[in-house]
C-alpha cells in the first residue's frame, strides 16, 4: 500500500451528514447500541440511506449526559448538534429533525466551557470516527504519520522529533518520551520489543480505556512509529480482561491493520516488520508497574522485580524494551504530522503538550476532557466541570489515584503540570480526577485508598504486605475515634517507613493520600482523635 491507496480510501469514506451515536463502554450501559439501532431503522423508514449515515462512534466525553448523540455535516465547519440521554424511542424524532422537521430531544450546549477550553489531540477523533472501521481512521490522516516516518524519516530523526516536542510519559511519572526511546535505540539485542502499558487500575480514571474504545488504530500507529525508531519487529499491549470493549476494538483494529498491509511485513513497501499482539491481564493493580507487567506477560506471576537493569536494557525475556502507556503513544502521530516544535509550544515550560483527564467525583460534568498542560485546577473544576451540583463548594480534588494526594480548594489556582503537583504533595498519575465536596470525610478518603493498597499489594515486599494493612487499621482506628495522639504519630512514622523501603511504586506511592489529608485537614484527624 501507499499514499496514493490511502488517500482514495479517504475519499470513499462517509456520506454527506451523519449521526454520530456514542457505544463506548459508559454509553453502551445506558443502552446506546439500541438506540443507535433505532436511528438506522429511522433512517431507513424515512428514505434517508443515501444522504445520512448512522455511525457508531468512541467516548464523545460528556459521560454524565448519556447516551449522546451528535448530528453533523461531515465537511461543515460549524458545531453540529448534541443530543442527551437519548433514548431509543427519540430516534424517529432526531432523524426528522435532520430533515427539517422538529424534536422535543434534550440538546447539549457544544459552546459551554466543557467542551470549548479542551484542545484535542489524543482525542481529536473520539467521538468522531467509527473505531471499528480503519476505513474512518484513515479518512481522519491515520497513518500518514506512520507513512511519513517509513519513507522520509531515519529512526534517529524520529527519535530527534519527539525529544525534541517535550513529550513525556502520560503513565505517571513524566520521564522524558524521547529520552527513553533513545536509551532503547542504543541498547544492543537480538531482538527489541516495544509494550502498550494499557493496564489503567486506579479507581475513578478511564481515559485509556476510552481512547483505545474511540481510537484504537491511533496508538497501534503510535506503537509502529515507536518501534521503528527504536529497532523492534514486535509489539505487545497488556490490557485487562475488565475492558472488553476495548478489547474487542483492539483486535478489529490489528485485523484490519494486517489485511491492508499496515502491520505485518513490509509496511508501505519498506523493509520494516511490525507485529503486535495482545496480553490481556486478570486485573491485579500491581501489574501496572512496568517489571510486573512484564513478567506477567511472560507467562509468571505479576510482581515487580529490583531496578536496574531498567527495561530499556533488559526487559521482556531479557531484551532491550520500551515501555509506554496508551497516552504517550496516541500522542505520536499527531507530533509527526504537526511536528515537534507546534506540540512544544502547548503547556508549560517542563511540560508540554495536553493531558487527558477523567473528570468524576462530586462535580456537574463528568467526563473525559483534554486540556492544555498548565490548565489550572479552578478552571477544570469551576469551569469545565460546573463545580459540585445543587450549589455546593469543592473542598478538594484527588489527583494520581491511589498515588497522588488530596489537594485543597484553597491551592486551587495551581496550574496543572508534573511539577506543580508534585509541589502540592500529590501527582499527575495517569490521569484521574475525582472532586470531592465539603460533605467528604477526609479521613475516609484516605483510608479508602489505604485500603486499596493494602488489597492490591502483591506481597512480595514486607513493607507493603504488612504496612499498608497496619496503615489501614490505624486509619479505620481514627476514623472510628478510638485513636489516641500515639496512634497519630505512629501513622507518620509507618507511612514514611513504607514510602521509603517498598520495593515498587506501589508501595512508594501508597502513604501519599494519607500524606497529602494530614498535610492539608489535619484538623479532621485531631477532631476524631479529641
Amino acid at each position: 500500500m501507499d499514499l496514493a491507496e490511502l488517500q482514495e480510501i479517504a475519499q470513499k469514506e462517509s456520506l454527506p451528514m451523519q449521526i454520530r451515536c456514542c457505544v463506548a463502554a459508559g454509553c453502551l450501559s445506558a443502552n446506546s447500541q439500541t438506540v443507535k439501532q433505532h436511528l438506522e431503522a429511522a433512517v431507513t423508514t424515512a428514505d434517508l440511506e443515501e444522504q445520512v449515515q448512522v455511525i457508531g462512534v468512541g467516548c464523545m466525553r460528556l459521560c454524565c449526559n448519556g447516551p449522546l448523540v451528535e448530528v453533523k455535516e461531515k465537511t461543515a465547519e460549524s458545531l453540529g448538534t448534541l443530543y442527551e440521554k437519548v433514548t431509543p424511542e427519540d430516534a424517529p424524532s432526531i432523524v426528522a429533525a435532520v430533515n427539517g422537521g422538529e424534536t422535543k430531544v434534550q440538546k447539549g450546549d457544544l459552546t459551554q466551557p466543557f467542551f470549548t477550553q479542551q484542545m484535542p489531540i489524543v482525542l481529536e477523533n473520539s467521538g468522531k470516527i467509527d473505531p471499528e472501521r480503519i476505513e474512518s481512521y484513515i479518512a481522519a490522516d491515520g497513518y500518514q504519520a506512520l507513512y511519513q516516518v517509513l519513507r522520509e524519516m531515519t529512526p534517529a530523526k524520529v527519535v530527534d522529533d519527539i525529544t525534541r516536542s517535550g513529550l513525556r510519559g502520560r503513565g505517571g511519572a513524566g520521564y522524558p518520551t524521547g529520552v527513553k526511546w533513545a536509551t532503547v535505540a542504543k541498547a544492543k539485542g537480538e531482538r527489541k520489543f516495544v509494550i502498550c502499558n494499557a493496564d489503567e487500575g486506579d479507581p475513578g480514571a478511564f481515559m485509556d480505556r476510552s481512547v483505545l474504545e474511540s481510537d484504537p488504530h491511533r496508538v497501534l500507529e503510535g506503537m509502529a512509529i515507536a518501534a521503528y525508531s527504536v529497532g523492534a519487529n514486535q509489539g505487545y499491549i497488556y490490557i485487562r480482561a475488565e475492558y472488553p470493549v476495548a478489547i474487542n476494538q483492539l483486535q478489529i483494529a490489528i485485523r484490519q491493520a494486517q489485511r491492508l498491509g499496515l502491520l505485518g511485513s513490509n509496511i508501505f513497501d519498506s523493509p520494516f516488520d511490525f507485529k503486535i499482539d495482545i496480553r490481556i491481564g486478570a486485573g491485579a493493580y500491581v501489574c501496572g508497574e512496568e517489571t510486573a507487567l512484564m513478567a506477567s506477560i511472560e507467562g509468571k506471576r505479576g510482581t515487580p522485580s529490583p531496578r536496574p537493569p531498567y527495561p530499556a536494557e533488559s526487559g521482556l525475556w531479557g531484551f532491550p524494551t520500551l515501555i509506554n502507556n496508551v497516552e504517550t503513544y496516541a500522542n505520536v502521530p499527531w507530533i509527526i504530522r504537526k511536528g515537534a516544535d507546534v506540540f512544544a509550544s502547548i503547556g508549560t515550560e517542563k511540560s508540554k503538550g495536553t493531558k487527558v483527564f477523567a473528570l468524576a467525583g462530586k462535580i456537574q460534568n463528568t467526563g473525559i476532557i483534554e486540556v492544555p498542560m498548565g490548565t489550572t485546577l479552578r478552571q477544570i473544576v469551576e469551569e469545565m466541570g460546573g463545580n459540585v451540583p445543587d450549589g455546593g463548594t469543592a473542598k478538594a480534588v484527588q489527583t494520581g489515584g491511589p498515588s497522588g494526594g488530596c489537594i485543597p480548594a484553597s491551592a486551587f489556582d495551581t496550574p496543572v503540570d508534573y511539577e506543580s503537583l508534585s509541589q502540592l504533595g500529590s501527582m499527575m498519575g495517569s490521569g484521574g480526577m475525582i472532586v470531592m465536596d465539603e460533605s467528604t470525610n477526609m479521613v475516609d478518603v484516605a483510608r479508602f485508598f489505604m485500603e486499596f493498597c493494602m488489597d492490591e499489594s502483591c506481597g512480595k515486599c514486607i513493607p507493603c504486605r504488612v504496612g499498608t494493612v497496619q496503615l489501614y487499621k490505624l486509619l479505620t482506628k481514627i476514623s472510628e475515634g478510638k485513636a489516641s495522639f500515639a496512634d497519630l504519630e505512629l501513622l507518620e512514622e509507618l507511612c514514611d517507613m513504607v514510602k521509603h523501603t517498598s520495593l515498587c511504586g506501589l508501595g512508594q506511592s501508597a502513604p501519599n493520600p494519607v500524606f497529602s489529608t494530614l498535610r492539608y485537614f489535619r484538623d479532621e484527624y485531631l477532631t476524631l482523635i479529641k
